[in-house]
């Protein structure tokens, strides 16, 4: 259908839905029955069967089992079923931390899908762009991205960017009027919106006419639905380390292979031995490890209010030296408070913060009643000239919409102005705000049919378009003392850190209302409204944690600069001798400029978007690597050229999310110191399980090498090298993953982003426990085993439990860089219980009869566990004394 060439009341009628009230929740449930989801196809998943039939291609496991295959020929059967069995647990380990990877990434991809604002049964509620259906009343703003065709019905200065769909460079400037001409193409249809188009200036409303693939978006494949998965840099490198331990794993693997042949072991034994101790000394592992890992991390981060977009993130969360944070919302409560009126020169204190009605106005110490001269009147221009609706949620009022709007709802509801009296009025016509004119007009009704403009914004904007201004006695004509006085009060108020709105009206008798350059001069000045966002009342302690950990905060705001330093100064943000600059300062400056003076820089007031950029790349090019939180359609380019961009999860735009590599769903400063930590712990516990997995695969080929090397027999069988990698490598590699950060995590400078894996003296300790995990093997083996085949069985199984009992006990050690006694073992239960799984797993195949002749091991008794035990303990607790 041709919804462009229908009136609104058309649109409405054949939709079955009024623009004033929005779908019904039955309505939307069978819409989205016969239309399906509001996506585009996306390409098919593969098969849970091939996810785990891809766990037997790697060719180490294929080798696996043609020598199993070799085994069953030969008749060894027991061997054969073990092998077998024990590479099949490994596939499903494999399967399911694939599955575990998968579900986690797509439900992030879930969470920072954009959502849409929707108006269903009278109310205007966010809901995720896929839920959206024909027929939902849809609200769009700067900076949103439309979430399905639409036909506008109210556009206010809309402007979108449809470069995506028609290669139209210039913004389309759109209106609702029907068009009467047939076959027009998308770029023509101006009074609709498009699925994935970008508002880029104004704001609007529309009825959702297309969803999904039955959108101009879907008609032409959509670049937007196929994303490839991208690995991490870290996961890079993981990938060049494990390429380099398989080549000399294979090496040394092959060296025991060719000295037990040379020292008369049978070829198929060796053969067998050498393919199970390549399979156990590589990581093959460690890729899916690091990614459950990562996942894991990033599912905490969730449950602390941030959403990772792109994991490389997560990393990077740990070199950040810089945050450049947006004042408002992130370090600020974002719930704008009006403290103070400036009316016949007189100013008026106001009690009550946030979005609390209750409160009460006072002049000096005395409370003022409702006969003061012209506060009604100022209180309701404020409430008229205003798009912000207040809202009961959860027994508190939230506001929807601007929170300078909302802020001015809740000074009139405190003094007793309601919806409606609202109500009594008629919005004939409204000019937008906008960063140019600084300013926001709308021409009002009343019930006498008598028109006025209200007009509210910045007061060095009304203040010269004013000739008049209120006091006691009416409206008096302004002179340049008046101007003077106004100007003192505002500065008044800015040295308080609040924020000025003016706000002025004009009698429109007469007046051309379409010429705005007329229409919004000659104002009667009428007052001034001093409000304040709050400071987070935990953010402090985070600014200064950060600084313990290295990291510098900045605060970045279009506030005026008095303001910025007095929130700066009570949040610790801005030392003694520190700098603040404003916008006409880094106007003046290039990039290289602002690099000399940037480190003593805490603040920069009245800043643009244009201006972060500046910033970010100063800050990249002094070496540092820089987190900047941003919200707006233009903050984008900032955000995507810093090292982490951060956007806000509430009042952030679509295309800064899309930008963004971290979402805060509360816009809370603290929620990026807790990502800091978090993306710190993460990359110290991937850190922890290489030093655990490489220590001990150093151990099992070292014991086996150095039997070789002393032409002793096996100390190990190969069914034993199998089990001690499916058990003791996997599960406490897994716990480790899942461990707590350290105490000292936010003490200690950010990391080095050239840093390499094996550094801190990490290569040091894996070669160091490895070589002593192997010693203390090899030696349990030659006190047990007396050089006759009646004792072979009975050493092999005290060298196969001292193996076990070194490494999980040597995964304690892995816990902190420091020492064993560093932590509390117990404070990781998952690791615990992860231990005591391989404990039982280990006494099972020693004490059950029908596991021995397939483990090939023997009762022990309480001396052969004091041996093993004071052996196993020796590698951790030798180092744990010593400060490397």
């Amino acid at each position: 259908m041709n919804w462009y060439q229908l009136d609104a009341e058309t649109v409405e009628q054949k939709l079955h839905v009024t623009a004033g009230s929005g779908l019904k929740e039955r309505q939307v449930d069978k819409r989205r029955k016969e239309f399906g989801e509001n996506k585009l196809q996306s390409e098919k998943k593969i098969s849970r069967w091939l996810i785990f039939l891809k766990q037997f291609q790697d060719f180490m496991v294929l080798v696996l089992l043609a020598a199993t295959l070799i085994a069953g020929v030969l008749e060894e059967f027991v061997d054969a079923i073990a092998i077998m069995v024990i590479v099949l647990v490994n596939g499903f380990l494999g399967y399911f931390q694939e599955q575990k990877a998968e579900k986690s990434l797509a439900k992030l991809k879930e969470m920072s899908a954009p959502v849409a604002n929707v108006m269903r049964d009278g109310n205007w509620a966010k809901v995720p762009s896929n839920e959206v259906v024909v027929g939902d009343v849809v609200r769009i703003n700067s900076g949103d991205r439309i979430p399905a065709d639409i036909r506008i019905m109210k556009s206010n200065s809309m402007e979108t960017d449809e470069a995506a769909l028609t290669g139209e460079s210039l913004p389309v400037m759109k209106h609702a009027s029907a068009i009467r001409k047939d076959g027009l193409d998308a770029q023509d249809q101006i009074n609709m919106g498009f699925m994935g188009t970008l508002v880029t200036r104004g704001s609007g409303i529309g009825i959702v006419v297309g969803t999904g693939m039955n959108t101009v978006m879907g008609q032409i494949a959509s670049l937007m639905t196929n994303t490839t998965k991208t690995i991490t840099p870290l996961e890079r490198k993981l990938t060049e380390l494990g390429k380099i331990l398989i080549f000399m794993a294979l090496i040394l693997t092959a060296l025991v292979v060719v000295v037990g042949v040379y020292q008369g072991h049978p070829v198929y034994n060796m053969f067998l031995a050498g393919v199970s101790l390549a399979v156990a000394a590589i990581p093959e592992g460690l890729p899916a490890i690091v990614t459950v890992a990562l996942s894991l991390g990033v599912q905490r981060m969730i449950r602390k209010k941030a959403i990772v977009r792109k994991l490389s993130a997560v990393e990077t969360l740990g070199c950040a030296s810089v945050i450049c944070s947006d004042k408002t919302g992130t370090l600020t409560e974002n719930q704008m408070t009006v403290k103070e009126l400036f009316l016949n020169g007189k100013h008026l204190y106001v009690t009550g913060d946030g979005y609390s009605v209750q409160g009460d106005y006072f002049l000096n110490d005395r409370k003022v009643d409702r006969e003061f001269p012209n506060l009604n009147a100022m209180l309701l221009y404020g409430m008229l000239c205003n798009n912000a609706a207040l809202q009961m949620k959860k027994g508190k009022y939230q506001v929807d919409g601007d929170p300078t709007d909302g802020a001015l709802l809740v000074a009139a509801r405190k003094f007793g102005l309601t919806h409606v009296l609202k109500d009594q009025y008629k919005i004939v016509k409204e000019f937008p705000f906008d960063s140019t004119r600084k300013r926001m007009s709308m021409i009002i009704e009343d019930e006498n049919k008598m028109r006025f403009l209200i007009t509210k914004g910045a007061p060095e904007v009304l203040l010269p378009r004013s000739d008049f201004y209120l006091n006691n006695d009416g409206r008096q004509l302004i002179r340049s003392t008046d101007k003077q006085t106004i100007e003192k009060a505002v500065d008044g108020m800015a040295q308080k850190a609040l924020r000025t709105i003016a706000i002025g009206m004009k009698p429109l008798s007469g007046v051309d209302e379409e010429n705005t350059s007329v229409l919004e001069n000659g104002l009667t000045f009428v007052g001034l409204y001093g409000m304040m966002d709050p400071p987070r009342k935990e953010v402090k302690a985070a600014i200064n944690e950060c600084r313990e950990a290295g990291i510098k905060t900045v605060m970045i705001t279009g506030d005026h600069e008095k303001t910025a330093r007095a929130i700066a100064e009570n949040l610790n943000i801005l030392p003694e001798g520190a700098m603040v600059l404003n916008g006409y300062q880094l106007n003046q400056m290039s990039v290289s400029d602002l690099r000399e003076v940037i480190e003593d820089v805490a603040v920069f007031a009245r800043v643009t978007p244009e201006h972060k950029l500046k910033i970010v790349e100063a800050f990249q090019e002094n070496g540092h690597v820089a987190a900047m939180t941003g919200d707006g359609v233009n903050d984008a380019p900032a955000i995507k050229a810093s090292d982490i961009g951060i956007s806000m999860g509430r009042t952030g735009t679509d295309v800064t999310k899309e930008a963004s590599s971290l979402i805060l769903m509360d816009d809370n400063f603290t929620t990026i110191k807790d990502a800091i930590t978090e993306g710190r712990n993460i990359y110290e516990n991937i850190r922890k399980f290489i030093r655990y997995l490489l220590a001990s695969n150093v151990g099992e080929i070292l014991v086996m090498l150095f039997a070789m090397l002393l032409a002793l027999p096996l100390p190990l069988v190969p069914v034993q090298i199998l089990w001690v990698n499916l058990v003791t490598d996997g599960l406490p590699a897994m716990a480790l993953g899942l461990d707590q950060s350290e105490d000292d995590v936010m003490k200690q400078g950010p990391r080095n982003p050239r840093e390499g894996i094996f550094s801190r003296g990490l290569g040091f300790k894996i070669v160091s426990r490895g070589i002593l995990i192997g010693i203390i093997t090899l030696a349990a083996f030659m006190l047990s085993y007396d050089g006759t085949e009646q004792t072979l069985e009975y050493g092999q199984t005290i060298a196969f439990s001292t193996l076990v009992m070194a490494q999980l006990i040597h995964v304690f050690d892995c816990r902190s860089e420091k020492s064993v006694f560093a932590r509390n073992p117990f404070q990781n239960i998952y690791l615990v219980l992860a231990v005591l799984s391989s404990l039982i797993l280990l006494l099972g195949v020693i004490y059950w009869e029908p596991l021995q002749p397939i483990f090939h091991t023997t009762f022990l008794g309480i001396k052969d566990w004091l041996l093993i035990l004071v052996l196993s303990s020796l590698p951790t607790i030798l180092f744990g004394f010593t400060k490397k």
